[in-house]
């Protein structure tokens, strides 16, 4: 069956207004959101092979050297669908775009 790369993205200034919030409304959201994914991995289990994580800051490698980067990218999760369509599907009620100040999720097919 098919794998797919699923990036989480943020947008910078989503990230700065939830980290500006109250302590203990980021909290209330961390507890909400925290339990509902966790709610969300074993309703796809079956589909997950690689729970990946979330991510920080961004070094980049190019031929003129390392510098910090700046991209949407703040986690990833492999997982197996029939589809690029069908990978997406699982991704409609994920608390990362429902809870979180998430952006969206990036469904890539690997092609090797």
């Amino acid at each position: 069956m098919p794998r797919f790369l699923a990036v989480y993205t943020m947008k910078s200034e989503d990230v700065a207004s939830f980290r500006n919030m109250p302590k203990a409304d980021q909290d209330a959201v961390d507890a909400v959101g925290v339990k509902q994914w966790a709610a969300w991995e074993e309703k796809n289990a079956a589909s997950i092979l690689d729970r990946g994580g979330m991510v920080g800051k961004t070094t980049r490698v190019t031929r003129d050297g390392v510098s910090e980067a700046v991209n949407p990218f703040c986690g990833y999760l492999v997982v197996e669908a029939e589809s690029a369509d069908a990978a997406a599907q699982l991704f409609l009620d994920h608390p990362h775009i429902t809870v979180f100040p998430g952006d969206g999720v990036d469904i890539m097919p690997f092609v090797t």
